[in-house]
């Protein structure tokens, strides 16, 4: 570990979020005296913090990779070695409890915002697919959210249809949606096909708030039916405890499918397309059709949650899918981890109940978001759990250079 080389990229680390802070934490205008105070003691904290904070995050990262490095040599060198995911059981069992216990501790309103981080937890797993897997960027997947929610609105307006009926119905029409987004970006990639989903996301909305004979334009659709359950009438409690629990249902249905699909033919023809799009289309891989399914199962799941949207609020209208949804959505995928379900899940729980929890701080509130998705970045852009791939690694034999690995493994 050379010493002067990380004290330099901590110290650059360091000027660099004083200059991003600079306006906000140190230039401060008086409006009742007119003048301009000058706090440069919050400066020095940010100087001395962030240094601080780099030098320790360097030297751990130093740490585990030396501590990795002796692990590996003392392994048998014949050995064929085969790495996957660890799974800790007693995590999921306490976490599992906590969930179920979870409307019983609590008050409606926390049920409500982690019903709303369940329902990102969805939103950022159905983009996973296209953006983690696929590596398709899509900056207007809020499109398929809209899509589901309308969906369920105007059909339960018009002909009074309940939430169950409705639910395979905006599915299944969002995921049209998606088909009919990915058949003209077929040959864009990287920053063009970006931009053309991010014009198709604008699309939808600009419709949905100008066609008002179709939509009712920005007044938007209220009086939205609740889900039902077995024809009981639920009051309001009843309900928001209702919706939790069929959020964890949806929940755990989208983390088995899509590690299914991850682990199956169609997932690795993804990753493949994401890796190198050339070498996957030379190696027989159909791209046209991964794509479109990758664009068709990603919206899928965006319509389903629009239709829980639209029944969790009871009222839907344009200004609920703007680009900063699709923003967010793509942030907790990012943030997460690219491909990476357990990622996906602790970044949406992080980005939606953080906000919340954090009211008392309002003043600093985005300054804190932003600070650390700034730290992520710049110290961990794989995410916060990068997805793990199983692979093989092979050693050399040095004391019989005859078998390159032990007939045992």
């Amino acid at each position: 570990m050379n010493i002067f080389s990380e004290l330099k990229k901590s110290l650059i680390v360091a000027l660099w979020f004083v200059f991003l802070t600079f306006p906000i934490m140190v230039i401060r205008v008086n409006t009742i005296e007119k003048i301009i105070e000058w706090r440069w003691r919050n400066m020095l904290i940010i100087a001395i913090g962030s240094f601080l904070v780099s030098l320790l995050w360097r030297y751990l990262l130093t740490r585990k990779q030396t501590q990795t490095d002796s692990q590996l040599e003392k392994r048998p060198l014949s050995q064929l070695i085969f790495e996957e995911p660890k799974v800790y059981k007693p995590i999921l069992v306490l976490i599992g409890l906590f969930v179920v216990i979870f409307p019983f501790i609590f008050s409606s309103y926390q049920i409500n915002i982690m019903t709303t981080a369940l329902m990102y937890v969805m939103l950022g797993l159905g983009l996973n697919i296209v953006v983690g897997l696929a590596g398709l960027l899509d900056l207007g997947y809020v499109a398929f959210y809209a899509v589901g929610a309308y969906t369920y609105a105007l059909i339960n307006h018009h002909f009074g249809l309940g939430f169950w009926t409705i639910l395979p119905v905006g599915a299944l029409l969002a995921a049209f949606f998606g088909i009919l987004l990915g058949f003209p970006v077929l040959r864009l990639r990287g920053d063009y096909l970006a931009i053309v989903t991010l014009g198709f996301g604008e699309i939808i909305r600009l419709i949905l708030e100008n066609w008002n004979e179709f939509s009712f334009g920005p007044s938007g659709i209220a009086h939205i039916s609740r889900p039902g359950f077995m024809g009981i009438n639920l009051n309001l409690n009843e309900s928001i405890i209702y919706l939790y629990y069929l959020m964890i249902f949806f929940c755990l249905i989208t983390i088995f499918v899509i590690n299914r699909l991850q682990n199956s033919r169609i997932g690795r023809a993804w990753i493949a397309l994401r890796e190198d799009e050339v070498a996957c289309q030379a190696m027989g891989i159909d791209k046209t059709k991964t794509k479109l399914t990758a664009f068709a199962l990603g919206a899928t799941w965006a319509g389903m949650v629009g239709v829980i949207f639209a029944a969790k609020t009871t009222f839907v209208n344009p200004a609920s899918f703007t680009f900063l949804e699709s923003a967010m959505i793509l942030s907790i995928v990012v943030l997460g981890g690219m491909g990476s379900i357990v990622g996906v899940f602790i970044a949406a729980m992080i980005l939606i109940l953080t906000p919340e929890y954090l009211r008392a701080f309002s003043n600093y509130r985005m300054l804190l978001f932003g600070a650390v998705m700034v730290l992520m970045m710049v110290f961990r852009p794989q995410g916060i759990v990068p997805n793990v791939r199983r692979f093989y690694r092979f050693r050399r034999v040095t004391s019989n250079p005859g078998n390159l690995y032990d007939k045992s493994s």
